[in-house]
């Protein structure tokens, strides 16, 4: 490009060619390479800017001219189409990036209390509707309120150590162990409070049972004590019922069979028909005179049932579980089943 025909020729060809060039590009970073080629340093129009000073000076003004004519032409269609692309880009970009208003929102994921938990809060739930107290004791207690204030006897075998842990307490003048039920807390309670006590007592209990689909070293009880006066076994019958009712539905049926326990007497199991068969779902009896004078109760002013059952156990009947050991597994699968 070193005459004035060559200049102007190439530049003709440009203004013809670059605006069909430019008017086809379709997105921005086609545009910057077109403009590169179009108007660039190593366009036609750098180059016949650069042959300017090759041209007869009389001459050399209007060619000037012709270039800046051509390269505000070009650029002018470059910037209007710039102006079209990015407008069509934000557009389609908003859209890609837009929220449906109308749509649910993602509720985040809630945890729940274990099964146990639940079972544990819906027994005492029932009894508190029922008038029962919520109490609480110590997970390490003394072989009196353990075993001998509840009317147990020394040659009784739960006192052996086959099947009670017993712990090291110094210099104790009796045995001190991790608690086999809750029911030392009925000692507890009747002797910090006066007649009429009515009490639930939800908690953890230890044995040394082996770990196995029925069984556990570590489970937990919720244990029941009534005391007043002139209270029944009618009234034992009638508040456990009520409580069956309660949890296993409306139309459970319970039945009472004699049993021995030492801090009760009479004694009783109450079975439920549950699942299509009669299961054990807790102990019961009539408050043992023997227990109310180990806490300082006149026995013939005052009489009580008391009761006590493994949360465990009432889970698994009530969610059909056979293996104990998938409710202490933490496995996901088996505990989302009862949020």
């Amino acid at each position: 490009m070193n005459t004035l025909m060559d200049i102007r020729q190439e530049l003709q060809t440009l203004a013809s060619s670059a605006p069909a060039i430019i008017a086809a590009t379709t997105t921005t970073a086609e545009l910057a390479d077109a403009e590169a080629a179009i108007t660039g340093k190593r366009s036609p129009i750098a180059m016949a800017r650069r042959g300017l000073g090759k041209i007869d000076p009389e001459q050399r003004r209007d060619v000037g001219i012709l270039i800046k004519q051509v390269a505000d032409a070009l650029q002018h269609d470059i910037d209007q189409r710039r102006n079209e692309l990015t407008e069509s880009e934000e557009t389609a970009a908003l859209a890609a990036d837009a929220v449906d208003m109308t749509l649910p929102g993602r509720a985040p994921v809630v945890g729940t209390h274990h099964v146990i938990q639940q079972v544990i809060d819906e027994i005492v739930d029932i009894f508190v509707a029922l008038g029962f107290t919520v109490a609480r004791g110590p997970e390490i207690e003394t072989s009196f309120y353990n075993f001998t204030a509840l009317n147990i006897p020394d040659t009784h075998p739960s006192r052996l150590e086959s099947d009670t842990m017993y712990v090291d307490f110094g210099d104790a003048d009796e045995g001190v162990l991790l608690r086999t039920h809750t029911s030392p807390m009925q000692a507890r309670y009747m002797e910090q409070h006066d007649p009429p006590v009515y009490v639930v007592v939800p908690g953890k209990v230890f044995r040394a049972d082996p770990l196995d689909p029925t069984h556990s070293p570590v489970f937990h009880q919720v244990e029941g004590l009534a005391v007043d006066t002139n209270i029944t076994f009618g009234d034992l019958k009638g508040t456990l019922e009520m409580f069956a009712k309660q949890f296993l539905g409306k139309d459970t049926e319970v039945k009472f069979i004699p049993h021995y326990f030492p801090f009760t007497e009479p004694s009783a199991e109450m079975h439920a028909f549950s699942n299509g068969r009669w299961l054990e779902l807790l102990g019961c009896g009539m408050v043992n005179p023997a227990v109310f004078e180990n806490v300082g109760y006149d026995p013939s002013a005052v009489t009580g049932f008391a009761f006590g059952m493994g949360v465990e156990r009432m889970a698994m009947v009530r969610h059909g579980i056979q293996d104990l050991r998938h409710l202490l597994e933490n496995d996901a699968r088996v505990l989302r089943q009862f949020v």
